[in-house]
């Protein structure tokens, strides 16, 4: 078996499981306001990987994800996990850290500190995100994502100037 393959099955596992256990998931959170919800958990857990595909396998087929702070929208699996990828490739040790989450219907609003190390910055950031996810009606995947940030406390953090721009991919 490839490792490509071997890859592969390891992220339709992980989203099975997380399809199986996330009703439990949601209602316990419904029920306590307490836990995070496990398709939250799971998106930050994406977040923090290093496996692209894993952040797109959690989204429907149709999801969409909009970075507000960059004014970018991604469409479907492929799409999101290449932002993923994309954001590997110039921030080092890109990490969300889940402070807050609120679970309202098919709604859950996640307070995080988005933080990293842009190549080629002077020094780290770390900023505070809030994100909504809406969910599909099984509460499995996720079919909408809004992250909400500062670009200019991320710029002024990392010691860069406000009009900085990546450079082309």
């Amino acid at each position: 078996m490839t490792s490509r393959t071997l890859r592969t099955l390891t992220v339709l596992t992980a989203a099975a499981t997380l399809c199986t256990t996330a009703p439990a998931a949601y209602a316990a959170a419904q029920d306590t306001g307490r836990r995070t919800p496990g398709i939250a958990a799971a998106w930050a857990r994406a977040w923090n990987g290093t496996e692209p595909q894993a952040l797109g396998a959690l989204f429907t087929a149709d999801g969409t994800y909009t970075d507000e702070a960059v004014g970018v929208t991604f469409r479907g699996r492929k799409e999101i996990a290449g932002w993923k990828a994309r954001a590997d490739t110039l921030i080092d040790n890109v990490h969300v850290t889940i402070r807050t989450t609120r679970l309202d219907g098919d709604r859950i609003t996640v307070r995080a500190v988005y933080s990293g190390h842009l190549k080629g910055a002077p020094k780290p950031f770390a900023v505070p995100m809030t994100t909504r996810l809406d969910l599909d009606s099984s509460h499995c995947r996720i079919a909408f994502d809004q992250d909400h940030y500062s670009l200019a406390a991320v710029l002024a953090q990392s010691g860069l100037p406000a009009d900085w721009t990546p450079p082309a991919a």
